[in-house]
């Protein structure tokens, strides 16, 4: 993970902890308002949307995310041909 990348992964638990401080953002496949990731993105001030069925599948890498935690909703755009890592 680099700085503003979006974490995006089945579930966390407190061994990701570290990587709240440099994502700038956090996509789940499961989990909930009470669950570790949204606690720990509330208190680190990033957003998280959770609980996206398949997001593993359907979020690609080099795609650019717009994460809303508020709206709970995730917008996408592809890389665009040639671009770098």
């Amino acid at each position: 993970m680099t700085p503003g990348d979006v974490l995006v992964c089945r579930t966390t638990d407190p061994a990701w902890t570290p990587l709240f401080g440099v994502v700038a953002a956090v996509i789940t496949e499961t989990g909930g308002m009470l669950s570790h990731a949204a606690i720990v993105a509330r208190e680190y001030g990033i957003p998280a949307v959770l609980g996206i069925t398949d997001a593993l599948t359907r979020i690609t890498a080099g795609t650019t995310l717009m994460v809303d935690g508020t709206h709970g909703t995730v917008h996408g755009k592809p890389a665009s041909p040639g671009a770098g890592p």
